[in-house]
């Protein structure tokens, strides 16, 4: 019998530390990125090879659309491991789970079968977790960049009451995001494996393979929203604004 669960299975515990399905394929996605990073760091070339060239070019494109946003190539550069690599690793987490295999394993427990492996971003703690680190991280570089009391002065400003308001609105914005990032990106993953799991149960030759390609689509596409979000925010809370009217 087909069964679908909104929430990550959890399938050994470390401690009180409970390992989920969603967690596992989370860091076997972390160790290969890790170990690719490792391995091409080692083999780069004057002369680029594919791989090395086709990672130049995304490196490139991403520093090009980065500098049209930012507005300067030096802050470009600097913010660019950050966007890029929540771009990569939520990409390759959410391809992760149209990859053959994962949900095709199961472990017993008691009466009820759980999936080895699950895509991370169908877990909304996963998606939760990058949400909270965006927020946090692009505050801490508006910190950084514009002094503290500067930079939480727009959500805490006791200038004129109209200031005053805005700053609430700011603050309650701010904590919208955790919100809208962390269920924009679960949604999206979640309603697509479970398409693709009611396709595969139904239909499981030939008739799967355009939902396959279109959950690809729309995986790049959310992780390339997420990553190009944080830049915007990030933009924001780097830049000098004026808060006196």
């Amino acid at each position: 019998m087909l069964e679908i669960s909104l929430k990550a299975e959890q399938l050994f515990s470390i401690g009180n530390f409970g390992v989920t399905n969603g967690l596992l394929l989370g860091l076997i996605v972390s160790l290969i990125l890790i170990i690719f990073s490792f391995v091409f760091i080692k083999k780069i070339k004057l002369i680029p090879g594919k791989v090395q060239g086709a990672v130049e070019m995304i490196i490139e494109m991403f520093l090009g659309l980065m500098e049209s946003v930012l507005g300067s190539k030096e802050k470009a550069e600097k913010y660019l491991p950050l966007v890029l690599t929540i771009f990569v690793f939520i990409l390759l987490s959410n391809w992760s789970g149209i990859v053959p295999g994962v949900g095709s394993f199961f472990l017993r427990e008691g009466e009820k079968s759980v999936p080895l492996l699950r895509s991370p971003a169908a877990d909304l703690n996963f998606t939760l977790a990058f949400a909270v680190m965006a927020v946090l991280v692009t505050n801490f570089f508006g910190v950084t960049i514009l002094g503290f009391f500067k930079h939480f002065k727009k959500f805490l400003n006791f200038s004129n009451p109209v200031n005053f308001f805005v700053g609430i609105l700011e603050f309650l914005s701010e904590m919208a995001k955790f919100i809208s990032f962390s269920f924009r990106l679960f949604g999206n993953i979640f309603a697509g494996e479970v398409l693709l799991t009611i396709m595969f149960f139904l239909v499981p030759y030939i008739v799967p393979i355009p939902f396959m390609m279109l959950e690809m689509f729309f995986g790049a596409i959310q992780a390339f929203v997420f990553a190009m979000l944080t830049l915007v925010f990030l933009t924001l809370h780097t830049t000098e604004h004026s808060s006196e009217h």
